[in-house]
């Protein structure tokens, strides 16, 4: 089993205020990986330093090393725009730019300057718009603003978004908490089909979510990783006494 990311003594800290303590974990290539725990324990803090998004933050510091194929993206001269193109990100909320459809997915190629003229443009979109599952249900409208769609076809278009820049790694965060349970259900099935060509590292809060998609999962609480294990024995015969007081509703 390959690691795609390798954490090893991460420490992070908001100001003074320490979130997330000492934390170690291999996260295997072309496998989901979700995060749980309760609200406020550091999960999304953790998915937000594997593409540095916490850097948009002052104060925000992280100590400690994360590899990506064997890269520490924490290095000096580190290249944040390309790291994070090759480690997409989505979020709780879909957050469509005022665009239309196309416009939407063609963005990060465009800025990125990925594509070698229209036509390639267009297979790009077409491509990732497939792979997100909405190209069926967008095709004929691909001019219309992305604003008209519902809102799991706008999650469902941000992952397309984030698909076009050929990434490695999808990063979600919660990416089905604001959706109705048929949009969910699509979410759902549309990740375990993208890990057959990507890494994916979830959050969520719904522990069914985790159990039905996630290869493997990771428990915090209080800014510590308490246990990460095959998702099956996590649920079934967790380690540590209080991830199964969790999973089973004593608290959280």
């Amino acid at each position: 089993m390959k690691s795609k990311i390798s954490v090893s003594n991460l420490n992070f800290f908001y100001g003074e205020a320490q979130a997330l303590y000492d934390i170690s974990i291999e996260i295997p290539e072309r496998q989901v990986m979700a995060f749980i725990g309760p609200s406020g324990c550091g999960k999304s803090t953790f998915l937000r330093t594997l593409n540095r998004m916490n850097d948009t933050i002052p104060i925000a510091k992280a100590k400690g090393q994360i590899l990506i194929d064997g890269r520490d993206i924490y290095a000096p001269g580190t290249d944040v725009v390309d790291l994070r193109r090759h480690v997409g990100m989505v979020f709780q909320k879909s957050n469509p730019f005022p665009k239309s459809i196309f416009e939407n997915v063609a963005y990060g190629v465009k800025i990125n300057r990925i594509h070698s003229g229209k036509p390639d443009l267009e297979n790009r979109v077409e491509k990732a718009l497939r792979d997100a599952a909405l190209w069926d249900e967008v095709k004929d409208r691909l001019n219309a603003s992305a604003f008209e769609l519902s809102g799991g076809q706008q999650q469902r278009l941000c992952i397309a978004r984030a698909l076009a820049v050929e990434p490695e790694v999808i990063l979600m965060d919660e990416p089905a908490s604001a959706l109705d349970p048929i949009a969910t259900k699509k979410i759902e099935e549309l990740v375990v089909q993208l890990k057959e060509n990507y890494t994916i590292v979830i959050v969520t809060h719904n522990m069914q979510q985790a159990s039905r998609i996630s290869d493997r999962t990771a428990f915090f609480m209080l800014g510590k990783l308490v246990e990460v294990n095959k998702t099956r024995k996590m649920f079934t015969n967790p380690e540590q006494k209080l991830t199964e007081e969790y999973i089973t509703g004593r608290f959280g």
